[in-house]
């Protein structure tokens, strides 16, 4: 039962205090309500503090202003009226979730098991099926371009739908903010985990993860789905810009923006358990993924399997994982691809035995989207089988999306006919209770729009354009004999700026920014261009002209005007395996671009990409080669570099092959011929300094 209460005092015949709570009743058939006495007045205090009160209950407003507080009342057995509290936030947090977890029935802790696609959340269907989770998937919004409030109203309507069922367990919203809050318009876009890989700055990270997840806040969700710590070994895989680097090391130490989303934990915490900053209200939950060995595939085929001895997969990619756990990451998400054959979603030793029992991981583990239907070959083949091998497995909540009333009844029916133990459950809703009370959810489940300036505020841009700056990694500067070319002079007549990606902030952003895949132009979001930050930094007597593809033609008659070009090219954005690709070559009009600009006229080029492309068939027409990598919407951090406002101090946190043969090469393999070896990057100082 969920008990609304309102309470006040009178004097009884003993001379105390006699406080009476009445105690309405939320059930379906009606019912009066209960006065309970209460001697001692703490006790009411207690229970009923102003900051508990949540919202009126919409289902009873037309019938009684009753308030829902963020504290649930039961009576014991017998005869004595007894009361006790069992989500008072004072109380011990295994006794707060053994009490709630004592009385839910099996469709309560299935839905709490369900995560299921905003498009079909409605606040009903929440309260129908008891959804303990809702999610946004990339560019699933309330509305084109929404505002902070739009999206906070829209959580909150859902959150509604949760508090109104009979326990009144608070839903949890997850998204996507792999680099930065992506599906949010205006939100700061910070540069992808390839770049900060090559900053070496766990503190910097850490202040990243700070800054989105205020911005994430700012929108209503205290859930989201990264880090990514992969250890991506192959760079034709799709999504390899999400990693941090080829070495686990480096991985580990970037891990560090876990601290920075979810706040940083005390000295003595509990090993293994999920934290969050207490409140809650500035941070939020975060999400190691993905679990184990995404980065490891065959031919760096996403969803791919990986082949390794059980000692190369606990020394290559588990290790962020140890990292995720001791900072006490709130969830795991589990990776899509196998691991010799054996699908992850299915694979029991590897989430219950290792990351459950030897690592101690306290909080829950989640399924990627859809990814229990890629256990059966063709996907979706058996899905009562997948639902069977996941839950079994480990996976305790289901990124499900949209097919929830399928999995709800096959689930059912496993557990009712004995296949699936009631225990097993138990485990995976206690698992998820944990992160919800240890959050505080159940203080705070509403969110507001307090929060609303945080999201694009300048004070977050600048963080990203000093992450673009320490990212930036110099491969090349100046030809054989020749003077450095960078850094560029301010002072000059004329300049060219050249290139698909030199005014283009979509690419700049990559994937998962405002859509799933990305999307080219400069009308998706708030930002500045690279071109735009040269034009910024050029002297006032400078001219700046641009050409997105000059041709041969063009560049003939106009060489002798130009003292120097920035040529910017690279991939257009993508996501997943939309990004696999196995040749790995500069799209055209790049490489044309490159010859007719740099073969006339000194030339810097800046490369957009999510990882090391083929660049040697061009190193000797350019005079400067700089990886810029995936910058985001802070492009002016670009030009802070070139034009030597600051250094560069970025090294290489990825192998850089010469062709593709060579794949896979990572650092300390026997057999290693890089272009340019892991850790290089060359330094400049910056004017003045």
């Amino acid at each position: 039962m969920h008990f609304s209460i309102c309470g006040n005092s009178d004097h009884n015949k003993k001379g105390h205090d006699k406080y009476i709570a009445s105690i309405q009743v939320e059930q379906n058939e009606a019912r009066e309500p209960e006065d309970v006495e209460f001697d001692d007045p703490s006790y009411i205090q207690n229970i009923m503090p102003q900051r508990t009160i949540l919202a009126l209950d919409p289902m009873h407003q037309q019938n009684s202003m009753v308030y829902k507080l963020g504290v649930e009342l039961h009576f014991d057995g017998g005869g004595g009226g007894g009361l006790r509290q069992v989500q008072e936030p004072k109380q011990p947090l295994n006794k707060r979730i053994g009490d709630l977890l004592a009385r839910m029935t099996l469709p309560e802790k299935i839905g709490q098991m369900s995560q299921i696609e905003r498009e079909n959340a409605t606040a009903g269907v929440v309260r129908e099926y008891f959804i303990g989770s809702v999610l946004s998937g990339g560019g699933s919004v309330p509305s084109t371009n929404a505002t902070p409030e739009a999206w906070v109203g829209m959580v909150n309507e859902m959150q509604r739908g949760a508090l109104s069922t009979r326990l009144g367990i608070p839903m949890l919203y997850g998204i996507d903010a792999v680099h930065g809050h992506g599906n949010a318009y205006r939100a700061t876009i910070f540069p992808h985990n390839v770049g900060l890989g090559c900053t070496r700055d766990q503190e910097l990270a850490k202040k990243i993860g700070a800054a989105t997840a205020l911005e994430v806040r700012a929108t209503g969700i205290p859930y989201v789905f990264a880090p990514c710590v992969a250890v991506c070994r192959d760079p034709r895989w799709g999504r390899c810009y999400e990693s941090f680097s080829e070495d686990p090391k480096v991985v580990q130490l970037m891990a560090s923006v876990i601290s920075g989303l979810q706040g940083e934990i005390p000295a003595g915490g509990r090993r293994g358990a999920p934290f969050v900053a207490a409140g809650g209200k500035r941070n939020v939950a975060a999400c190691s993924k993905h679990y184990v060995g995404d980065g490891g595939t065959d031919g760096g085929a996403n969803e791919g399997d990986t082949a390794a001895t059980f000692h190369e997969l606990l020394s290559v990619h588990m290790p962020p994982y140890y990292t995720a756990v001791a900072q006490g990451v709130s969830t795991v998400m589990v990776s899509f691809s196998g691991w010799n054959g054996a699908k992850m979603h299915a694979n029991r030793f590897l989430i219950t035995d290792f990351l459950k029992t030897t690592l101690r991981f306290r909080g829950f583990v989640i399924s990627d989207w859809g990814g229990i239907e890629r256990i059966t070959t063709p996907k979706g083949a058996d899905y009562m089988l997948s639902v069977k091998l996941s839950i079994m497995a480990g996976i305790d909540m289901i990124m499900i999306p949209y097919t929830y009333t399928e999995f709800i009844d096959d689930l059912s029916t496993l557990v009712k006919n004995g296949t699936i133990p009631m225990s097993r459950i138990d485990d995976a809703v206690r698992r998820i209770l944990r992160v919800k009370f240890t959050m505080g959810l159940f203080e705070n489940p509403y969110a507001d729009n307090s929060l609303a300036g945080e999201l694009g505020k300048q004070e977050h841009r600048d963080l990203a354009r000093e992450a673009v700056r320490k990212s930036l990694v110099l491969l090349k500067n100046g030809k054989p004999g020749e003077k450095p070319l960078l850094p560029l002079p301010k002072n000059a007549g004329t300049i060219l700026v050249a290139g698909s990606h030199a005014h283009n902030l979509g690419y700049q952003c990559g994937g998962w920014t405002i859509t799933w895949q990305g999307v080219g132009g400069n009308n998706l979001t708030t930002g500045t261009t690279i071109l735009d930050g040269i034009k910024r930094a050029v002297g006032h007597g400078t001219d700046v002209v641009y050409s997105e593809n000059p041709d041969a033609g063009f560049i003939r008659q106009n060489e002798a005007r130009f003292d120097y070009a920035v040529v910017v090219v690279g991939e257009p954005p993508y996501a997943e395996s939309f990004g696999d690709n196995h040749n790995l070559t500069i799209p055209a009009p790049g490489p044309s671009v490159i010859r007719d600009v740099c073969g006339s006229v000194r030339c810097a080029v800046v490369l957009v990409s999510g990882r090391p492309l083929v660049v040697e068939p061009y190193m000797g027409a350019m005079d400067a080669l700089v990886a810029a990598w995936l910058p985001g919407t802070e492009g002016q951090g670009v030009s802070d570099v070139l034009f030597g406002d600051y250094g560069f101090t970025g090294m290489l946190a990825r192998t850089w092959f010469r062709s593709v043969e060579q794949l896979p090469m990572n650092v300390g393999d026997a057999r290693y011929d890089p272009l340019f070896p892991f850790g290089f990057g060359l330094q400049t100082r910056a004017y003045g300094r």
